[in-house]
């Protein structure tokens, strides 16, 4: 039977690429008790020393539902602390409190080795280049397709598709 979708199910390769590059690093999250959506937060704080929640959520990919609960139980666990801005008492910032500072300190010479463990397994260029695509991939994907759109591309696709080569 000939699929009905031509493409591979780019989604679906994407979520067992990432589910298997995960395998390498959780056992190390695991042994500091931290859940992968403790460890992008901690990742980002690090990085940017401090986010607002919905800036986190973006960066993290965590849906902002979760994000309350999630910042309270980091900021029970000493990880972060979240305070609001004196000049706009409705915005909150967050920032890596000292037992998340000394967390990321304790994690991230084993989160490097892994990463040149695998640099080193499929080499520099694979691994700079994937990093690039996906990049790419994201940064050209800054507007979402609506369904009008989507309907017409494949009305497209499929007239594309049952005009023979050479002619009309």
């Amino acid at each position: 039977m000939q699929p009905r979708i031509t493409y591979r199910n780019l989604p679906q390769l994407l979520l067992k690429g990432r589910d298997r590059l995960m395998s390498n690093f959780r056992p190390i999250l695991n042994r500091f008790g931290v859940t992968e959506q403790q460890w992008r937060i901690l990742r980002a704080l690090d990085e940017y020393e401090q986010l607002e929640p919905r800036e986190i959520c973006e960066m993290c990919q965590i849906l902002s539902p979760s994000m309350a609960g999630v910042l309270a139980r980091m900021e029970d666990l000493g990880l972060v602390s979240r305070n609001r801005l004196p000049e706009d008492q409705r915005r909150v910032m967050v920032r890596l409190a000292h037992k998340g500072d000394q967390l990321i300190t304790e994690i991230a010479p084993l989160i490097d080795a892994r990463y040149h463990e695998l640099e080193q397994a499929f080499g520099k260029k694979v691994f700079d280049d994937l990093f690039q695509a996906l990049e790419n991939f994201i940064e050209a994907q800054t507007r979402t397709v609506t369904i009008e759109e989507a309907q017409q591309t494949a009305v497209q696709e499929k007239a594309r598709r049952k005009t023979k080569p050479g002619g009309r």
